[in-house]
C-alpha cells in the first residue's frame, strides 16, 4: 500500500487532537497552520506541479476572505453558503486573470501575476464602502457550530474549539482534493507541461488550456483558505491580498520542498511556530526569522522534504549496494 495515505491521515490526526493535549494558544496555531498549509499547497499546485512562479497568488486568498466576510457580516448568508461562495468568486477572478497571464511565461508570467495582485489590493483599500477601505472589515462574525455538540468526542469540548476542528475538517478535504488532481492523468499532464512545453504542445496537450485550469483550481483553493482565514481573525484587510502574503506563502512552499505534495504543509508550520517562538524571546524576530529561513534554504536548496527524500534515497542506495530506484518529488508522502 502506498505510503501517503497514513502520512496523510497521521497529519490529519495530530491537527485534530491539538486542542485535547494544548493550551488555546496553540489550538490557535494549529488552525492557522493549516489555513496557511492549504494556501501553500494551492501555490504548489502552481509552482511545483506546473512551472507557473506566482507573485500574485495572494489576490485569490483576499478575494476569498472578502467574499466569505462580506456574506457574512453584511448579508447575513449563512456560513455553508459563504465558504462555497468564497472559493467560487476567487475561481472566477482566476479564471479572468490567468486567461491573461497563462499567455506569458517566467519572468513575464510572474510579473503579470503581481500586477493583478496590486490592482486587487488597490481596489480593496480604497473601496470604503463596501471593503471598509485602508481599515479593512472587522467583526466579521463567528459561524453558528452550535450543531457540533451532538457530535461524538468534540461535542463535550469547549465551543470555543469547534471553529478549529470544522477548519481541520476543511481543509483535509481540500488538501484531498490537490492530492487528487496531482494523481489524476490531469497531474500527469501537467507535470509533462512542467518539465517539457514544447514538447507537450507538440503531442497534442493544450498547453495553454491546461495551466488555465489548474491556476483556476488553485485561486479556488486559495479562496476557501482566505475565508477560513479571515473568520480566525474575526476580520478581513487589505494587507491579506498584498504582495507581501504572496511571498510569505512562497516562501513557505520553497522551504518544505517545491513539488513535493506535504513539502508546503512542513514550510508552513516551521515558519508560523519559528515566527510564534522567536518573537517571544526578542524584539529582532524578523531579522532573525530572516537569518534562519535563509540559513534553511542555503543549507537545503530542495526544501526540508525534498533533502529528506534525496536523503533517504541515498541510504537505500547505500545499503542495498545498488542503485536504487528514483522517488519522483512529485508523489513524494
Amino acid at each position: 500500500m502506498s505510503r501517503k495515505i497514513p502520512w496523510g491521515a497521521a497529519l490529519f490526526a495530530i491537527a485534530f487532537a491539538v486542542p485535547f493535549f494544548g493550551s488555546p494558544l496553540y489550538t490557535y496555531l494549529a488552525t492557522d497552520v493549516a489555513i496557511w498549509a492549504l494556501f501553500a499547497i494551492s501555490l504548489n499546485l502552481l509552482v511545483g506541479y506546473t512551472g507557473l512562479v506566482s507573485f500574485g497568488h495572494a489576490a485569490y486568498f483576499g478575494i476569498g476572505a472578502y467574499t466569505c466576510g462580506l456574506l457574512m457580516k453584511n448579508g447575513g448568508v449563512a456560513f455553508p453558503w459563504a465558504f462555497l461562495a468564497a472559493g467560487v468568486v476567487a475561481a472566477l477572478f482566476a479564471a479572468v486573470y490567468g486567461y491573461f497571464c497563462v499567455k506569458l511565461t517566467k519572468v513575464y508570467f510572474a510579473m503579470l501575476t503581481l500586477a493583478f495582485s496590486w490592482i486587487s489590493w488597490a481596489v480593496c483599500f480604497r473601496w470604503n464602502e463596501v471593503t471598509g477601505g485602508d481599515q479593512g472589515l472587522f467583526g466579521v462574525p463567528s459561524p453558528n457550530l452550535e450543531w457540533m455538540k451532538v457530535l461524538p468526542l468534540i461535542g463535550s469540548r469547549p465551543p470555543s474549539e469547534y471553529f478549529h476542528f470544522l477548519t481541520i475538517v476543511l481543509v483535509a478535504l481540500g488538501i484531498w482534493a490537490a492530492r487528487r488532481i496531482v494523481e489524476s492523468p490531469f497531474g500527469l499532464i501537467l507535470t509533462t507541461v512542467r518539465d517539457n512545453p514544447e514538447r507537450a504542445q507538440s503531442i497534442g496537450i493544450d498547453v495553454r488550456r491546461h495551466r488555465l485550469a489548474v491556476f483556476i483550481v488553485a485561486g479556488a483553493l486559495a479562496g476557501f483558505a482566505g475565508a477560513l482565514f479571515g473568520i480566525l481573525n474575526r476580520g478581513v484587510y487589505p494587507d491579506f491580498m498584498n504582495w507581501t502574503k504572496g511571498a510569505e506563502v512562497l516562501i513557505m512552499a520553497l522551504l518544505g520542498g517545491i513539488g513535493t505534495f506535504y513539502g508546503p504543509v512542513m514550510g508552513a508550520f516551521l515558519i508560523l511556530w519559528l515566527n510564534q517562538e522567536i518573537t517571544a524571546i526578542t524584539e529582532y524576530w524578523s531579522l532573525v526569522l530572516g537569518i534562519i529561513l535563509a540559513a534553511l534554504i542555503l543549507a537545503l536548496p530542495a526544501g526540508v522534504l525534498g533533502s529528506l527524500i534525496d536523503i533517504g534515497r541515498a541510504v537505500r542506495q547505500r545499503r542495498t549496494g545498488a542503485s536504487a530506484p528514483p522517488i519522483s518529488r512529485d508523489s513524494a508522502r
